[in-house]
């Protein structure tokens, strides 16, 4: 049985969270903001916003859902007593901000749902097989609560240990909007022969799907594709020709395209792809000083990703 829950925050976080538990029955007891009312969106049997320690005051389960340098400062200024329980959402912030609901005597952990929340309604559509991040005392009632608030929610609970939440952000931010840099890439380079955004991305982002429908179906080796994939140093040379030829730039895309490939070189080699030779060869033309194209143009074979 979950205490009543209490959102200190009203973004788009709290929002979806907001909107995920009324579709289960579960309406939030009180919303602490500084806003006067709600703005659409948000399901009608949430309470409109109260003073924050007015909120607080009715809550056994706070979820704080305020910025990250706001959740020290936040937890300072409101009052906690034994009993309580107040969880940040934060996926950076080390549970440790919450110091001053601690020595009150509340009990403080973490609940970070890994989705991105841009869009409260569709976040809360994504929530349910989800994962979130649970931070609290091993066997103690709160991580009891978070994990039952998670079996609610549909999400998939993992356990982070203390001190491990910027490491475990930096790796949420590389399957998130560290791909985006990835696509921007590609979608300049086919500007350089007439192709919009628009239609770049129409096409490059089924491409992207099926790599993400491949890592899920087997894994991160066994979704490994491409000229690395196939040990084609030809298709390779003539890549990094290509790039070498473009015209200088604010970065350097024959450098973005080495970084980008030689960890595929070590995938492919896990996945029995490569052997120690082909890989090794891969390695030696990707870390060359110099690119050279083949005399004899692109290996055959070269249109197949």
């Amino acid at each position: 049985m979950l205490p009543p829950i209490v959102l200190v925050g009203a973004g788009r976080v709290a929002q979806a969270l907001a909107i995920a538990l009324a579709r289960r029955g579960m309406a939030v007891a009180a919303i602490g903001s500084r806003r006067q009312a709600l703005g659409p969106g948000w399901p009608e049997s949430c309470p409109q916003p109260s003073y924050p320690q007015a909120a607080v005051d009715q809550a056994g389960l706070v979820l704080l859902t305020v910025p990250d340098d706001h959740i020290a400062s936040c937890t300072e200024a409101l009052h906690w007593r034994p009993g309580q329980a107040v969880v940040h959402c934060s996926g950076a912030t080390e549970v440790a901000a919450l110091a001053g609901a601690a020595r009150a005597g509340a009990a403080t952990g973490g609940f970070h749902p890994l989705q991105i929340f841009s869009d409260p309604l569709r976040a809360a559509d994504r929530l349910a097989g989800s994962t979130v991040a649970i931070e609290a005392e091993a066997g103690s009632a709160l991580a009891e609560a978070l994990q039952a608030l998670a079996a609610v929610l549909g999400l998939r609970p993992i356990v982070l240990p203390p001190g491990m939440r910027a490491r475990y952000h930096v790796a949420a931010g590389y399957a998130a909007s560290f791909l985006l840099p990835v696509l921007a890439e590609a979608t300049s380079l086919w500007k350089t022969f007439g192709v919009d955004e628009a239609q770049a991305l129409a096409a490059l982002l089924p491409l992207a799907r099926g790599t993400l429908d491949a890592v899920e179906g087997r894994g991160l080796a066994g979704a490994v594709s491409g000229p690395i994939a196939r040990g084609d140093t030809g298709v390779l040379r003539t890549h990094l020709a290509a790039l070498q030829a473009l015209a200088p730039s604010s970065h350097d895309p024959l450098d973005f395209y080495r970084r980008l490939a030689l960890p595929q070189v070590a995938l492919a080699a896990q996945a029995g792809r490569l052997d120690a030779q082909a890989a090794q060869q891969c390695r030696d033309l990707l870390l060359g000083d110099g690119v050279m194209p083949q005399a004899d143009g692109p290996a055959a074979g070269s249109g197949v990703l």
